[in-house]
């Protein structure tokens, strides 16, 4: 067995390719279905009508289950949040929240005596019989979904431990997300992510339980792996308790993929779609990760998220006012009914690009009645707009490779100035083989004190950590490397100062399906 399968699934169609090796031997695009399963399965029987399931190592799959379910606030369950610090407090996590999200969620909210200071050591002792009789609440008020947050637990992650062990004890039906295992520095953006990531659980058991049935159901055996935001695998275990490090696979999907494709490691990527084009910074072959809390579906976090923006230029994209005016709406998934090229009325982005030049989408001919003004008009806002996304996500002024990939690639061929883009074979589906080129991957984002060791030692330490997760996550020990190193002194903090360290390690994935069993669950 030597195939990789790679799906993923994106607003409009479901990708799948197979990877033999880094050769891509067959892909297809299926259209993305309500219920997001059946779309997969669609995708998968069409490519294995060109490979046999048995030879099939592994499957990897980019899902939009949980980004939907955040957005529609749909399937999410309510949710017992647990801060641990010094009662009482003024300022909780559910401030800001959309209110469609926070109806849904709840806002059953406990403080215990407990946390951290900044250098690890305790704020307060933890309130152990408190936090019993807040169990008894949560308990009575009938909720499964329990958030546990202490201050500074990205430092000290030992308040956050006992406190779980005692609310499992006391609610053993009850599942219990620590903050530390979920977000970063940064206290109410962790909070937030912890009482999303708990509020997905259900779902993520269901989600699991029928792609673990679609790989089955048609007859391949081998492991199935879910791609995490930050271009690494997880298992389904780890999966059906942290649904939240999937929510933006797809365009890590497009960047990783563009590297195996390209062969270059370092770049822009554009990933062109039907109504949007993501575009973030390539650096090792992974992308580069936001350092800043994000907001997802209105709601500020900080879990490990790449640092993509969304650009209103895609194929669907409405062309109006004689070219002058490109976007933002767009036809979306109308577009084999409404661009001209497909029969339609509207002129869209696809069509002044294949009136300009572009490889033929559907019938050239329809689209031959549009002015010359017009398109050199339109070109002339594509470029302009996509020449100034580029320049504000590099971080120097020197030259860069840009890839664009995605199902709208082609389209951007036509456009004059634009001459130097890198667009690889098998761009359309360059999010596939994102997902099956994944490798697994392990990250230490902590603050140390540096009372009593070196910077040097802090650093060490660290990367051995890193390493040892992205072992238990599946990588093979012989070829972990480590691809990101940050390190920021906090000297203005006393007790000899302290450094913020992020390390990454990935390694290619080996792991059998007995071992993923044990693997960080």
């Amino acid at each position: 067995m030597s195939l990789r399968i790679g799906v993923d699934v994106g607003g409009t169609n479901t990708d799948a390719a197979v990877l033999d090796g880094s050769r891509v031997v067959a892909s297809t695009k299926s259209p993305t279905t309500p219920d997001v399963t059946s779309g997969i399965l669609a995708a998968l029987t069409e490519v294995l009508r060109e490979v046999d399931a048995p030879d099939v190592s592994s499957v990897f799959i980019g899902t939009t289950h949980f980004i939907n379910a955040i957005a529609q606030a749909r399937g999410l369950e309510p949710v017992a949040f647990v801060r641990l610090a010094t009662p009482p407090q003024s300022m909780f996590p559910h401030n800001g929240w959309p209110e469609h999200l926070r109806s849904v969620v709840g806002e059953h909210i406990f403080v215990c005596a407990g946390g951290s200071q900044f250098d690890g050591r305790l704020l307060s002792d933890l309130d152990e019989p408190g936090l019993r009789a807040i169990a008894a609440q949560i308990r009575s008020a009938g909720l499964r979904r329990v958030a546990l947050s202490s201050v500074f637990s990205s430092v000290n992650p030992e308040p956050e431990d006992r406190a779980a062990v005692i609310l499992a004890e006391e609610l053993p039906d009850a599942t219990i997300t620590k903050s530390a295992d979920v977000g970063r520095v940064g206290l109410l953006e962790r909070e937030n992510a912890t009482i999303l990531n708990a509020a997905l659980l259900g779902l993520a058991e269901n989600v699991v339980d029928g792609l673990e049935k679609v790989v089955a159901g048609v007859g391949i055996a081998a492991p199935v792996l879910l791609s995490q935001n930050d271009g690494t695998v997880m298992s389904l275990d780890r999966a059906r308790a942290y649904p939240i490090f999937t929510i933006a696979s797809g365009p890590t999907n497009s960047m990783r993929g563009a590297a195996l494709l390209t062969g270059l490691q370092d770049g822009v990527v554009v990933d062109v779609g039907g109504t949007t084009s993501d575009i973030g910074l390539l650096q090792n072959g992974f992308p580069r990760e936001s350092t800043v809390a994000m907001s997802l579906a209105g709601v500020r976090s900080n879990f490990r998220i790449p640092d993509v923006f969304s650009l209103a230029l895609g194929g669907g994209t409405i062309v109006s006012d004689g070219g002058a005016v490109v976007g933002p709406e767009s036809v979306g998934y109308r577009i084999t009914e409404e661009a001209l090229v497909f029969g339609g009325s509207t002129v869209t982005f696809t069509d002044v690009a294949v009136a300009a030049g572009a490889p033929e989408v559907g019938e050239a001919a329809r689209a031959a009645g549009i002015d010359s003004a017009t398109i050199e008009q339109a070109l002339a806002v594509v470029r302009d707009r996509l020449v100034h996304a580029v320049e504000r996500t590099k971080l120097s002024e020197d030259a860069v490779p840009v890839i664009v990939v995605g199902g709208g690639a082609p389209l951007l061929k036509a456009v004059p100035g634009l001459e130097d883009l890198v667009i690889p074979d098998q761009a359309g589906v360059a999010n596939a083989v994102g997902a099956a080129f994944a490798e697994a991957g392990g990250e230490v984002d902590r603050t140390y004190s540096l009372a009593t060791r070196t910077r040097a030692e802090v650093l060490a330490e660290a990367e051995e950590e890193a390493c040892r997760l992205a072992v238990e996550a599946g990588a093979d020990p012989d070829l972990v490397r480590v691809i990101d190193v940050e390190d920021v002194p906090l000297t203005h903090l006393p007790g000899g100062g302290a450094v913020h360290v992020r390390i990454k390690a990935v390694g290619p994935f080996t792991a059998t399906k007995s071992e993923l069993e044990g693997a960080l669950a």
